[in-house]
């Protein structure tokens, strides 16, 4: 059997099992005001690809009134969650959850309807079945008019929007060919609408991410 593959991009650094992202240090504040103020501040939310869990406790923290619940597919990302949560203490944050999303049942249907799914930094480093299986699951758990929260690189209508962002879609494409910044407009929408969501809107961020707001039909 091949090694498994590691899916971070970056280097991070580790305290026991809790493991922590430069990249989650510089974006986790502007990924909370968007989400803050694109989102539902009560309800019950769930994260899917959670990484080491600081998104997590960033979020839960903004959130008293929501129940947070995160988990990742990955052994050493679930191990940090789990220190991450520990260490936090916050009543409102429980995980971790082992989702992989392209399973046709996640597990959680008893504590959905979700108010909101969140997807941060996932699908570009993922086969684009993983989008596909993300759509139908929040499709299938999402409330009524609930939403699902994504973040990362976008290109738009068959453009990317900066160079650095080509560069960074060549990258991802040479490490494994079924990875790759997704197209907004010719990728995503297209196969979330199949699910029965709409695109509502986006929130230019910084470094030419875009925070994407999907709606589940009313």
């Amino acid at each position: 059997m091949a090694p498994k593959k590691e899916t971070a991009l970056e280097s991070r650094t580790a305290s026991g099992a809790k493991l922590q992202s430069p990249s989650a240090a510089r974006n986790r504040e502007p990924i909370r005001k968007a989400f803050l103020e694109a989102m539902p501040h009560v309800g019950t939310f769930l994260e899917i690809g959670g990484g080491a869990g600081e998104h997590a406790v960033h979020m839960a923290a903004a959130l008293p009134e929501a129940m947070w619940f995160t988990g990742d597919p990955d052994d050493a990302a679930r191990a940090s969650i789990a220190a991450w949560i520990k260490e936090a203490g916050l009543p409102n944050l429980r995980g971790p959850h082992a989702i992989d999303v392209r399973a046709a049942d996640w597990g959680v249907a008893e504590h959905a309807p979700f108010d909101g799914v969140v997807s941060i930094n996932m699908i570009h480093i993922a086969p684009f079945e993983a989008a596909e299986g993300l759509f139908a699951g929040a499709s299938r758990l999402l409330k009524p008019g609930g939403a699902l929260f994504l973040y990362g690189p976008f290109s738009r209508n068959g453009e990317h929007t900066a160079p650095s962002n080509e560069a960074f879609d060549a990258s991802l494409k040479a490490r494994d060919p079924r990875w790759g910044v997704r197209d907004l407009d010719l990728e995503i929408a297209p196969s979330a609408r199949k699910c029965g969501m709409n695109l509502h809107t986006t929130v230019e961020m910084p470094a030419n991410n875009l925070a994407v707001i999907l709606r589940k039909n009313p």
